[in-house]
């Protein structure tokens, strides 16, 4: 069962994702507060994290760059990263911050779980929805 982080503070955000992913056998953890970032990466593993761009002190830019350093530090290939974008303008610096892959808000459920389902098989992601 793939095991996926969300990281946001809006619960309409956290609602679609829990709906686009609920008749799916996926492990979901939410975190709120992105300061607990580092840790909760580590105790969960995650095979796929999903970052909203706007998410208290740390928005999915610094988020995904957080994630990188911490597998860099420990050794381990960095999970996938999904930034949720506000705008189509604001893929550019998920792309520069290591993003792998950015969907724009508000998303079809359907494009999320094909993107998590193509991620966690190991296949690289051909178009990002934006």
């Amino acid at each position: 069962m793939p095991k996926i982080l969300v990281v946001a503070d809006e619960a309409w955000v956290v609602n679609d994702v829990h709906a686009a992913l609920a008749e799916a056998s996926y492990q979901v953890t939410v975190l709120d507060d992105p300061a607990d970032l580092a840790d909760t990466y580590r105790d969960v593993e995650p095979d796929v994290v999903i970052l909203d761009l706007q998410v208290g002190s740390m928005g999915g830019m610094a988020g995904t760059r957080e994630i990188r350093h911490v597998a860099a530090r420990d050794g381990t290939d960095p999970a996938p990263v999904i930034v949720l974008l506000d705008r189509e303008a604001d893929g550019f610096l998920a792309k520069r911050a290591g993003a792998t892959a950015r969907l724009r808000k508000p998303f079809n459920g359907f494009d999320l779980r094909d993107l998590i389902d193509t991620l966690t098989a190991g296949e690289p992601v051909a178009a990002t929805a934006e």
